[in-house]
């Protein structure tokens, strides 16, 4: 079994819209039994929380329900867990550094490193600024990137 984990800040909007964009995708695939997936916020504003409405709203719109999904903050005891631990942007990867755990370093990357032709390395916070569909597009071609990747590596 892959394991990964989407971090962003509060767990409410863009990491919430990667689990359910990727879990579509790996259900899709018929590697629901082989990928197993969850998100986080490096913060603990949101704990026990559903994602923001107009994540859901976005989510939705393109098929994909994430109401059922709740906030909690990610821990070092998740780089023991998931074999992917992807941040969003560089602030959650930084913070993610500080609670690493020493040797699993190779576990945390940047998640739009798997979406090179974006040009970017963030995904930008929705949450004040808006833009939730130009987030999604995004979080969706770095998911089907991040599916690509696991195939090859491990499920080929």
């Amino acid at each position: 079994m892959i394991s990964v984990l989407f971090v962003c800040l509060g767990n409410i909007c863009r990491s919430p819209t990667a689990e359910g964009v990727f879990r579509s995708m790996v259900e899709a695939e018929g590697l629901s039994n082989r990928i197993s997936i969850d998100s986080a916020g490096t913060a603990a504003y949101h704990i026990g929380e559903p994602p923001d409405r107009r994540a859901m709203t976005e989510a939705k719109n393109r098929g994909i329900d994430i109401s059922g999904l709740r906030g909690r903050q990610a821990n070092a005891g998740d780089f023991k867990r998931f074999d992917y631990v992807l941040a969003m942007d560089e602030e959650n990867y930084s913070n993610l550094v500080t609670i690493c755990p020493s040797g699993h370093e190779d576990k945390l990357s940047m998640f739009l490193d798997f979406a090179p032709g974006l040009g970017i390395q963030n995904v930008p916070d929705p949450y004040y600024e808006g833009g939730f569909g130009s987030v999604y597009e995004m979080i969706e071609k770095a998911a089907a990137g991040l599916l690509s990747d696991i195939k090859s590596k491990h499920l080929s």
